[in-house]
């Protein structure tokens, strides 16, 4: 088979994994326009450093030897079939990057013979790459479970990331739909490479000449929607990978429906919305402070499609709101619909020196339309409406609407009959002061 065709069929086959920050576009170029996004085999990725970087996207191989009812390359599926070659994957990555297309390479593999089989083809490519021809590129590699942790430590020796993919969020799922594979055999080579990750980090405390392991980390990747796990399950999960493995990144996949597999229970599309909340939640555990448990509970195991997150949780403590902007602490503000971790730092040195109006938030960066429900500036509210929960939901929701305020109440006149102290009636008492 002709290289460019395997090239074809391999990267096509490698955009279902998403640990790597890919666009996913399907724009296709047009006459006199400048580039395209439609063709798979180019991704984008971060470093540590914030720069943008494009890396060249394929498998090794789709060939499998497992059986996993969500994957479109399992052994049973009738999918087109390829397998380059190692010495085939340096050339291509040394003339994409000779040419300036690339900035790195991500490879990964289906599972071709045996894991210890394919996790060795692998480290082939990435030892020759830096030993051989010294290339000096971002390389993210994929790590087979079930290989042996020696070939996992060397092949960590030469990739800047490498990442499990732990796919489903139990272990009676993967028994289901990827009997197998097992959630040892998955947690197993993260631990190992979390491990070494540490190790590696202590060793360049006492000697800078010390080999580096991973320097970038290591990720994993959960499929959205194709098992009945809640929010909770998924979210508690991720914490747990956190905490236990030091992953720098978890990434979160809406099940793409590759064929007609009774298994799977979803829908017709991917579930792209509550992707995107699995994310927003992830910065809220990663940068914010939350914890699973916080955001989502027995009670209300999945997240609001309607809001994100962060706003969500607010709404159901709205005993805790509102705050003052020049006196709340900064753990509280944080938990402020619309105040990100940048906004916030400029809040706290700006404060130091005189206290912010609702005018200097806006030119701060904050997110008003959100945050005015929550905070208070100088003593003073400026949500146009009531704090009550289902008030401000429509609001954010529906900002224009004027007749949310008004909802449900009547304007009081000298002939009505006065609220009672302590009574619910005029919530407005609770913002304004006024009896």
């Amino acid at each position: 088979m002709d290289i460019f065709e395997k090239l074809k069929i391999l990267s096509a086959a490698a955009k279902y994994d998403v640990s790597c920050s890919s666009s996913g576009s399907n724009r296709k170029n047009k006459k006199g326009g400048i580039g395209s996004g439609s063709a798979s085999g180019i991704c984008h990725s971060f470093t540590s450093d914030g720069r943008c970087i494009s890396l060249l996207k394929i498998l090794l191989t789709n060939y499998c030897s497992y059986d996993c009812a969500y994957c479109v390359n399992r052994i049973s599926n009738d999918v087109e079939r390829a397998a380059f070659t190692p010495e085939e994957v340096i050339d291509l990555t040394l003339n994409f990057y000779k040419r300036n297309f690339i900035e790195g390479l991500f490879l990964s593999s289906a599972v071709y013979k045996n894991p210890n089989y394919t996790m060795e083809l692998l480290t082939k490519v990435v030892e020759t790459l830096r030993v051989k021809h010294n290339f000096n590129g971002y390389i993210h590699l994929k790590a087979i479970p079930g290989a042996d942790e020696s070939l996992i430590k060397r092949a960590g020796s030469f990739a800047d990331r490498m990442s499990v993919n732990i796919e489903l969020p139990s272990s009676s799922s993967l028994k289901l739909l990827a009997p197998q594979k097992s959630k040892e055999n998955i947690l197993k080579p993260m631990s190992f490479i979390g491990r070494n990750i540490i190790l590696g980090k202590e060793e360049r405390k006492l000697s800078k000449n010390a080999p580096k392991f991973v320097p970038a980390g290591q990720s994993s990747q959960l499929i959205v929607g194709a098992t009945k796990e809640t929010d909770l399950n998924i979210m508690r999960l991720s914490e747990g990978l956190y905490n236990s493995y030091n992953l720098k990144r978890v990434y979160y996949s809406a099940y793409v429906p590759v064929g007609n597999e009774k298994k799977i229970a979803i829908n017709k599309t991917p579930p792209l919305l509550r992707e995107h909340r699995l994310y927003q939640a992830d910065w809220l555990l990663r940068f914010y402070g939350f914890k699973a448990g916080e955001l989502l509970d027995k009670d209300k195991p999945n997240f609001d499609l309607e809001l994100d997150p962060k706003t969500n949780w607010a709404l159901r403590h709205l005993e805790l709101f509102p705050l003052e902007i020049n006196r709340a602490s900064y753990n509280m503000l944080l938990r402020v619909p619309g105040i990100g971790v940048r906004s916030l730092n400029r809040i706290v040195r700006i404060r130091r020196v005189h206290n912010l109006s609702f005018e200097d938030l806006k030119k701060i960066g904050c997110v008003l339309k959100r945050a005015k429900y929550f905070i208070t500036c100088k003593g003073k509210y400026f949500g146009d409406t009531i704090i009550r929960e289902d008030y401000i939901k429509k609001k954010i929701l529906n900002p224009k609407d004027a007749t949310v305020f008004n909802e449900g109440f009547k304007q009081l006149s000298f002939f009505d009959q006065l609220p009672l102290l302590g009574t619910n009636i005029d919530l407005s008492t609770k913002t304004t002061g006024e009896l």
